[in-house]
């Protein structure tokens, strides 16, 4: 047998199998071998003495270029309304003692070191700070790069339609590198739907990207804007290129019309992505894959000038969402753990990892016997391997 880069013993995986052997060569999974096979020599050799082995982690909705990690303890500033915290932070993001691009660092880690293989990040793009959030992200991107992917969106924080000069700064972005376009809100931040749909859309039909939208709006008024983001999908031909982030008016409005929204949705091919978030109406995650619709989550704002809350952890944050939305049964959280995994890595394109030969080796381990039992506890992560490179241990980034 082929000699390996790397060997796993004494593997736990999630259908049951115990005290198996996982060789990892050149980056993937070569072979998942039974007690008693031959295995191959390998480079290097890790005992998980019977820990479960589950595929890499998906963040897919973060704020890199917000977060406060790095910096000492930071009370909260801003007051419990959305442009508040975008005043706040115009005001006290340029004045931290530490860069964008060593605070999305050391979020970057904790990620990893909690075992997430993959990141969707938005990068705040406002006249007031240019394209320096995205630049800051970008590097961030490139020194990490070893030991994740991060997916950036060029957000448009403060609107487009009432903040001039906005859409010129996100072509600018796309040309910058970033990978999809942003929006937020059409009718409650821009007070003109057709003007920011028309725009992003534009935008990214000429840079050849997908779309990532902040819809915060409630009820009747968000539902509206959903709909004619489903409509430009399918005008434009960008089924499966766009997401809606939060959603929060399917909560609040009717089961025939969430049923309605769902099949819609599924139709024109526009994913969901939740957090879970505490102090609104979650969408009706379960009915909307039912349906068909791509969803997946992320933890949004992890400790950053919007929220003190968050660890980075997608295990800890799908604890959270699945104690909200009362998922109990191994069948479901099952589901929720296709939504922080596989489900989310396809969403942002990349090869989901699986415990299979020929898959990406994204692995981490923890003391776990089933995947239901590691959503609900959340226990330490021990060995974190990004393409079969160990890049983090019982919680400490490697390097």
């Amino acid at each position: 047998m082929e000699r390996c880069d790397t060997l796993l013993t004494a593997a736990r995986l999630p259908d049951g199998r115990r005290d198996m052997r996982i060789a990892i060569r050149a980056g993937r999974i070569a072979a998942i071998l039974p007690p008693g096979a031959d295995a191959p020599e390998a480079t290097q050799t890790y005992d998980l003495q019977g820990d479960l082995v589950l595929p890499g982690l998906t963040d897919g909705h973060m704020h890199l270029d917000k977060t406060l990690f790095g910096l000492p303890w930071t009370p909260h500033a801003a007051e419990p309304f959305r442009m508040s915290r975008i005043e706040t932070d115009q005001r006290l993001l340029p004045s931290l003692p530490l860069s964008t691009v060593e605070r999305a660092g050391a979020l970057i880690r904790r990620c990893v070191a909690h075992g997430t293989a993959h990141i969707r990040s938005h990068a705040d793009i406002t006249p007031a700070f240019g394209l320096s959030a995205l630049e800051g992200v970008l590097s961030a991107r490139a020194a990490y790069a070893h030991a994740v992917t991060v997916q950036i969106v060029a957000f448009p924080q403060a609107g487009i339609m009432r903040a001039p000069g906005t859409a010129e700064l996100l072509d600018a972005a796309m040309r910058a590198g970033a990978d999809l376009v942003g929006g937020i809100d059409p009718c409650e931040v821009d007070r003109d739907p057709k003007g920011q749909l028309d725009t992003i859309f534009a935008l990214a039909e000429r840079h050849g990207t997908g779309i990532d939208i902040h819809l915060h709006e409630p009820g009747e008024m968000g539902l509206f804007s959903l709909q004619e983001i489903c409509a430009r999908t399918r005008a434009h031909g960008m089924q499966g290129k766009v997401t809606i982030s939060h959603g929060f008016c399917l909560g609040g409005i009717s089961e025939s019309k969430q049923q309605a929204a769902a099949a819609l949705m599924a139709e024109c091919g526009v994913a969901l992505v939740s957090h879970g978030a505490g102090g609104a109406t979650l969408p009706p995650l379960m009915l909307l894959r039912q349906a068909g619709v791509q969803v997946f989550c992320g933890n949004d704002d992890v400790r950053d000038t919007w929220s003190p809350y968050g660890t980075g952890d997608m295990l800890e944050r799908a604890a959270i969402i699945g104690w909200r939305v009362d998922l109990r049964t191994d069948p479901l959280l099952g589901e929720l753990f296709d939504m922080i995994g596989p489900a989310g890595a396809r969403a942002l394109g990349q090869e989901p990892a699986a415990l299979l030969p020929g898959a990406p080796a994204h692995l981490f381990t923890l003391p776990a016997e089933t995947i239901p039992e590691a959503i609900g506890q959340h226990p330490p992560r021990r060995l974190i391997f990004f393409a079969g490179r160990l890049v983090a241990r019982d919680g400490a980034f490697l390097g």
